[in-house]
């Protein structure tokens, strides 16, 4: 029971870490910057930008084909997104507390395993994506040299790290050795077999 336990735990964490990425992807927070001549806010996401100012605020898409770093950070977190809802897929099948499978215990085992490392890969890659891309803002910001402005990077890069790092860490869960002890490696099949020969002998 205690395994099954730890496997939901991590398949909750990864869920939770699956829906904070597809937040990040969607926030236009990633870039601030404030203006103190204009008197304004511009946030920068990486479908659209808005500016902020006192009275309304205003997006537009942002046209970014010829501009690489929105690309890459994008294709890489949808990647990972769809990586992440194919090991929910996946993982829903191999737990231990669900009902699939349940006498094909070799291969309910490997599906467990199997989206947990998904879930893994894919924290793995919206980690190294998001750090990328804050610090290519943080490299424009030094190159910048606004005095009279200040340029930041946004909440949403800090909801792609949290969202990266529950998915690494519910992949890890899934993929615990505690889960699949000696115990779970019998399928009930075996178990009812070497019952009956035990019986045999007594």
């Amino acid at each position: 029971m205690a395994s099954s336990g730890i496997q939901l735990f991590g398949f909750l964490l990864a869920v939770v870490g699956l829906a904070a990425i597809v937040t990040a992807t969607c926030m236009v927070e990633w870039t601030t910057f404030e203006s103190s001549e204009e008197q304004a806010e511009i946030y920068g996401g990486l479908w659209e930008t808005c500016r902020a100012s006192s009275s309304r605020m205003s997006c537009k898409a942002r046209d970014s084909f010829l501009e690489l770093p929105f690309q890459v950070t994008r294709a890489v977190l949808i990647s990972s997104i769809c990586l992440s809802s194919l090991a929910v897929l996946v993982s829903i099948w191999g737990m231990k507390c669900t009902r699939f499978m349940e006498d094909r215990e070799e291969t309910k085992r490997f599906m467990a395993l199997s989206g947990g490392v998904m879930f893994m890969i894919s924290g793995l890659l919206a980690l190294v994506v998001t750090s990328w891309y804050v610090g290519l803002l943080i490299e424009a910001y030094k190159n910048a040299h606004h005095l009279d402005s200040r340029y930041e990077f946004g909440n949403a890069a800090f909801v792609s790290w949290v969202g990266s790092i529950l998915s690494l860490v519910g992949g890890a869960f899934l993929n615990c050795r505690r889960c699949f002890g000696t115990r779970s490696s019998l399928s009930p099949a075996m178990i009812r077999q070497s019952a009956a020969g035990g019986a045999e002998y007594v």
